[in-house]
């Protein structure tokens, strides 16, 4: 087993992608003076689901990615997995604010969640088939 350096190097991306929604929260809590939970504020909301969500999803999409690679996957796939993963999760909380039933919304919000689920099933597909 080799250390996944494709994988860590994404990681570190979707580690900043983390921070900056972070930051993002903790503005949107002191612009709008909120200490706890989001204070009815429709807009804090989105942002807090936006930062749970990604927390959710993306450190197990990394751990089967990473698995993968780390079993002598192919690098093509790892890159591939992981490039879709970044514009994945940087298109669904645009998709957040975008209005109601919109094209916006659809594309980004539905089109990262899509592109993050499949993401997830290929990975764990290739790692069944790697490990196999």
């Amino acid at each position: 087993m080799t250390f996944p350096t494709i994988t860590a190097f994404y990681a570190a991306i979707l580690g900043l992608i983390y921070a900056g929604l972070s930051g993002w929260v903790i503005g949107g809590r002191l612009g709008g003076n909120v200490l706890f939970g989001d204070g009815g504020q429709d807009g804090l909301q989105r942002r807090i689901r936006s930062h749970a969500n990604f927390q959710e999803y993306v450190p197990f999409t990394l751990i089967l990615i990473g698995l993968y690679e780390a079993a002598g996957g192919a690098p093509g796939w790892v890159r591939g997995l992981l490039i879709v993963l970044v514009i994945a999760r940087i298109l669904h909380p645009i998709g957040m604010f975008a209005p109601v039933n919109s094209p916006r919304q659809f594309a980004c919000r539905g089109g990262g969640i899509i592109a993050t689920l499949a993401v997830m099933a290929v990975a764990a597909i290739l790692l069944l088939f790697r490990s196999a």
